[in-house]
């Protein structure tokens, strides 16, 4: 219940419905009380978070490479937006609350030309490791001047290695050098290709996973 203070034209002490009077250093003021907007959250908005966190936590380390990876994709929108639609969609795993990533179907680049064929990597040298695959510059839009774009992502440490500009599509292989940290890890390899000024990507392919010797 409210006052009235100084008669019917004056301010008010108290609360009428949403709306609180009161005096400060002799000066009448009346303020509306905070709507509280705290909801209890529904079993579809905990889902949808859990999903966004898990590919979002994936997702990065990887956003540097991302803007090169996705930039063919990113038309309104960010390269790792880009990637956050099509990993939800393909590379998410499980029920709520047990979310994980499905590596072998992420994709970390999105473009025009051909992908890598039969690929593989191996981790044979410290801090090394091999990818190879096999030259198919002689099908569709793939050239012989392609270049090798990889990506080594390590789970554990929550950290991506890459390299772009790397050898031709004809030369048949790539060593990429990880960090001595990665003794021991269980890491997951992608290849993509580029032509020769980078402008243009090949979708990624999933290589293998392997412990880093």
């Amino acid at each position: 219940m409210a006052v009235i203070l100084n008669g019917i034209t004056g301010g008010f002490s108290g609360k009428v419905g949403n709306i609180i009077g009161g005096t400060w250093k002799g000066i009448s003021y009346m303020r509306s009380r905070a709507t509280s907007i705290s909801q209890p959250n529904t079993a579809a908005q905990l889902d949808q978070r859990a999903r966004f966190g898990t590919v979002g936590k994936f997702l990065r380390p990887l956003i540097p490479f991302l803007r090169v990876g996705y930039k063919s994709q990113a038309v309104k929108k960010s390269g790792y937006n880009a990637a956050m639609a099509y990993n939800l969609e393909n590379a998410l795993t499980g029920v709520y609350p047990d979310y994980a990533i499905d590596y072998t179907q992420v994709s970390v680049s999105q473009g025009m030309i051909a992908e890598a064929l039969n690929p593989a990597a191996v981790s044979t040298t410290a801090g090394e490791i091999d990818f190879s695959w096999e030259d198919n510059s002689d099908y569709g839009d793939a050239l012989a001047t392609d270049k090798a774009v990889l990506v080594v992502y390590n789970p554990a440490k929550k950290r991506v290695i890459s390299l772009q500009g790397g050898n031709t599509r004809v030369s048949g292989s790539q060593t990429i050098t990880v960090p001595a940290s990665f003794t021991g890890d269980e890491v997951q390899c992608y290849i993509s290709f580029q032509n020769a000024n980078g402008s243009v990507l090949s979708n990624s392919t999933y290589v293998n996973g392997l412990i880093v010797v």
